[in-house]
């Protein structure tokens, strides 16, 4: 069965960068339809399970108006509607879960009721139209000119053709550049093709970051194990090559100095510790690391234990990329085994700091994923593939020592900006970490333009960077800002008959855009910083 829908927009695909986009051209009086292929929009944020990578100056700046009020409205659902302690009720910079990796940990499951609220009342005025789920699978193109894109339900076969007059593609790996003979980079590029120092010698499509499925867990009485996987052996004995130990250990390498470290997990810790993370990643216990729900944060007596999210570089999966290849189900496969047979040597083998050895009453929490199982709705993805764009940003455009100086990366026609370390996990291609200092960066309004495609804008991971550079700009607030600043580019686009390429080639358009970005409280430009 096949039905039709035109719409005005139609962005392929619900992660972050999607959400951002809809609200935009929704606020801005546009009809939108959106596809996504898991339970929950919000990709990284929620059916990925991963609570937001930020910089150290997200409540200061260096974020736009609309990622704000995300962030202020997941602490106000925690507010309204959670027993919180008297102190984390006036804690204006609240952090429910305490966590080291980032000033707002927080359970998946409220990143998506803030979602959903936010999107709501578009669903109520039809102005929204959401397809679940939906995976794109084919595409009609004419003169460079996408008239429609495709999407099937992956349980039933049923398919839905969606005619709009720009599309953008949301999904996690860039799904529709393919599809619509969008010129696209996959991969790592050679350093002749680059100039990056990071890069290497030959280009490897097939080399990737690697991927990681999540899971949830508390520590509460009773034994909780789970049934030992069939495949434990394998995984168990399992070592990469620069590892220093079994994946299925605590150790792993520093992602900086490149040396094995044991790691520890100290369950249910009386006190917290806090540092900073420039200076200290806060990796070295894990269970503080990304804790999602710490027990002082609320009411006493009120969780029975803290709650963690394992997002651990021993769950990272290297065996293939899920990329342009027919073996994409069995990668798939392969790395929920990997955290799969994780959660069970945590249950059962891993070293405790008492002495002995497991801890069965680790229990797998599928209720706050939105899963039957304790593990995320999908995969956490940390590369995509790129679009050939107008402008592509390199290595040598943000690294602090590639440049030789520290201050803020400019890009001609900014629209907007971020912050990261260079950050590329152990690959498919047997990379072991590239972690690279970066400076404050800009998003060019040139890497959200395909050189060819005329009506399609990436809202993702998919823009004009690198292998290497991708590494910076894949995480949440940047591809939210990616997002809001391409629903922000096709509104302009609508409102004035041009395409993209019109826009970005012409300066005084540039700068009306520009202006609008501000009006809507997208910052272009860092201050000078010091000390960071």
């Amino acid at each position: 069965m096949t039905t039709r829908i035109t719409t005005q927009v139609a962005i392929i695909g619900g992660g972050l960068g999607s959400v951002a986009a809809a609200l935009t051209l929704l606020q801005r009086g546009h009809r939108v339809v959106i596809t996504e292929e898991y339970a929950w929009l919000g990709g990284q944020l929620t059916s990925q399970a991963v609570p937001p990578d930020e910089h150290i100056w997200v409540e200061q700046f260096g974020v736009t108006a609309r990622y704000r009020a995300l962030r202020d409205g997941i602490r106000r659902y925690y507010r309204d509607h959670y027993p919180l302690s008297e102190a984390a009720r006036a804690d204006r910079e609240l952090n429910p879960g305490r966590g080291r990796v980032s000033r707002l940990c927080h359970e998946p499951r409220v990143a998506h009721a803030v979602i959903t609220a936010l999107l709501a009342p578009y669903l109520s005025s039809g102005r929204l139209t959401v397809l679940q789920p939906a995976v794109p699978v084919a595409a009609d193109v004419s003169d460079a000119v996408v008239r429609t894109v495709t999407v099937a339900n992956p349980r039933t076969g049923a398919e839905t053709v969606i005619a709009a007059e720009y599309f953008l593609d949301g999904t996690e790996t860039g799904d529709v550049l393919p599809l619509t003979g969008t010129d696209y980079v996959v991969g790592a590029e050679a350093r002749s093709d680059t100039g990056e120092p990071s890069a290497p010698e030959v280009a490897d499509p097939g080399n990737v970051q690697s991927i990681a499925w999540c899971f949830v867990f508390d520590h509460v009485a009773g034994d909780h194990t789970i049934a030992r996987p069939d495949d434990y052996e394998y995984w168990r004995s399992f070592e990469p090559p620069f590892w220093g130990a079994p994946m299925l250990s605590f150790v792993a390498p520093n992602p900086r100095t490149l040396v094995p470290e044991e790691r520890t997990m100290h369950v249910n810790p009386a006190g917290d510790v806090t540092g900073d993370p420039r200076f200290d990643a806060g990796d070295q216990d894990l269970w503080q690391f990304r804790r999602i729900a710490a027990r002082q944060t609320f009411a006493d007596d009120f969780y029975d234990s803290d709650i963690v999210l394992a997002n651990w570089p021993q769950l990272d999966y290297v065996g293939g990329s899920i990329i342009d290849t027919d073996d994409r189900p069995a990668h798939l496969a392969a790395a929920k085994a990997q955290s799969r047979a994780y959660a069970y040597w945590l249950q059962t083998e891993a070293p405790r700091p008492d002495g002995g050895r497991g801890w069965p009453g680790l229990r797998l929490r599928g209720d706050l994923v939105g899963t039957t199982d304790g593990f995320a709705q999908a995969p956490y993805i940390r590369e995509s593939r790129r679009i050939k764009a107008l402008t592509t940003v390199r290595e040598q455009d943000i690294s602090i020592k590639a440049r030789g100086y520290d201050g803020p990366a400019r890009f001609d026609g900014s629209v907007g900006v971020g912050m990261y370390r260079i950050d590329l996990h152990p690959s498919t291609g047997g990379d072991n970490y590239i972690d690279v200092e970066c400076a404050p960066f800009e998003i060019p309004l040139g890497a959200l333009v395909p050189v060819t495609t005329q009506n399609l804008v990436p809202a993702a991971k998919n823009i004009g960077t690198t292998h290497i550079t991708n590494g910076a700009y894949r995480l949440h607030p940047v591809e939210w800002n990616i997002g809001e600043s391409a629903g922000e580019l096709v509104a302009f686009c609508l409102a004035r008959g041009l395409s993209p390429q019109q826009v970005a080639l012409d300066a005084e358009l540039v700068d009306r855009l520009q202006s609008r970005l501000t009006e809507a409280g997208v910052e272009l430009h860092w201050p000078q910083i010091a000390g960071y």
